[in-house]
């Protein structure tokens, strides 16, 4: 679950976490106010939304003025915005923070993940943050570092992590005190990323978050219901945590062919093997095995929402805990109750395979049932493509 920057800076200040005075606009009034109450000075009006690289799409402006400060609000809200990190339908902007500019001596990137080798937190530091960061990063060497934070990690070697910055003792000195904040930040929040991009260091010596990403794990978010609460509020998030909620592993794509697969593993191969065939996948679904019909049924409903799909491709593979009818009989509850219908190509194998035959002749659903994957797929295709 990811949460837009305004939510995150706010959960981060819990942490002494510097960021710049803020104020949150949902209509251009709104925004011309919020840059008067901020008073004189650069101001910038900042698109809210979860895709990064939003100063290279105009997603993020600086204005001199409240007035200015109205026109640019008026250009963003309501309208999508489309960066290097969205498809090309782009996100819908329905708010904007209007934020105090921060004059930076020296700008720096700064982050906390996981890395999956060792299952260790990880903090990646390098001078020269902010816009076009990753880029640069991957073109050029920038010289980031990196720090395992192993539970035997002690303070002084954190400082000496700091220090390789090239930073002044005073300004090392803060950063090691932040980077200790962010990663309790990082393990109480249950956290998968926190990233400050770029962290601007003053001519005070102060450090400021300039804008912050905060990404939480979706399997902890039971307990914090506040920033549930939040996650909610995120458009991009709320087909995933729908699906979360009904024992589903979803994540919305750009394409027009629905996928209802049970297990991760078989999932990704499904999409594989749909763009190996020409083909361009709507979503990527793994059924749980703690998934009942009913949650099936609901997971369903989130593919035939999506106006863009044009066939329902079922993978199934029943196991001892998961049997074929089980995921056959929560696709006869979707249809029934969705007034859309769609094109079905069936592959299902293994545990109860008969029984999930027998439970779709119950619920009279036309389909085009294959014998293997590779079948089923191009089939998928050629239907999406109008060629079948």
């Amino acid at each position: 679950m990811q949460l837009h920057e305004h939510q995150a800076k706010k959960v981060l200040s819990r942490y002494a976490i510097a960021v710049p005075e803020g104020l949150l606009a949902t209509t251009a009034d709104e925004a011309e106010t919020a840059a008067a109450r901020l008073g004189p000075g650069t101001i910038f009006v900042k698109a809210q939304s979860l895709a990064g690289d939003r100063y290279a799409a105009g997603g993020v402006r600086p204005v001199q003025s409240a007035a200015l400060a109205k026109a640019v609000a008026s250009q963003l809200l309501g309208r999508k915005l489309v960066t290097t990190q969205t498809d090309q339908s782009g996100q819908l902007v329905k708010k904007v923070l209007i934020e105090r500019g921060v004059h930076a001596v020296s700008e720096l990137y700064l982050a906390l993940s996981i890395d999956a080798a060792s299952a260790t937190i990880v903090v990646t530091a390098a001078q020269g943050g902010g816009s076009g960061f990753e880029q640069r990063l991957a073109t050029t060497p920038l010289g980031a570092l990196r720090l395992g934070m192993t539970g035997e990690r002690h303070a002084g070697d954190i400082a000496t992590f700091c220090g390789q910055l090239g930073l002044s003792d005073a300004a090392a000195e803060k950063l090691r005190g932040s980077i200790e904040r962010l990663h309790r930040a990082f393990v109480e929040l249950d956290a998968s990323l926190i990233e400050i991009n770029p962290l601007a260091l003053t001519e005070r010596g102060d450090l400021i978050a300039i804008d912050a990403k905060l990404a939480l794990d979706d399997n902890a978010v039971f307990r914090h219901a506040d920033l549930l609460q939040l996650g909610e509020e995120a458009e991009a998030d709320l087909i995933e945590l729908k699906a979360q909620r009904h024992q589903i592993n979803f994540m919305q794509m750009d394409g027009d062919i629905g996928t209802v697969v049970n297990g991760a593993g078989l999932g990704l191969a499904t999409l594989d093997m749909l763009r190996a065939a020409g083909g361009t996948p709507a979503n990527f679904m793994d059924i749980r095995t703690t998934a009942k019909s009913m949650d099936i049924a609901q997971g369903i409903a989130l593919v035939l929402d999506n106006p863009r799909v044009k066939v329902l491709l079922v993978n199934v593979f029943g196991g001892g805990m998961q049997p074929c009818d089980t995921i056959v009989e929560g696709l006869g509850i979707a249809f029934r109750r969705h007034s859309r219908r769609l094109p079905i190509v069936l592959r299902v194998k293994g545990n109860n395979e008969e029984m999930a035959r027998l439970r779709l002749a119950n619920f009279d659903l036309q389909k085009i049932e294959c014998t293997d994957m590779w079948q089923a797929v191009t089939r998928a295709v050629a239907i999406a493509q109008g060629r079948a």
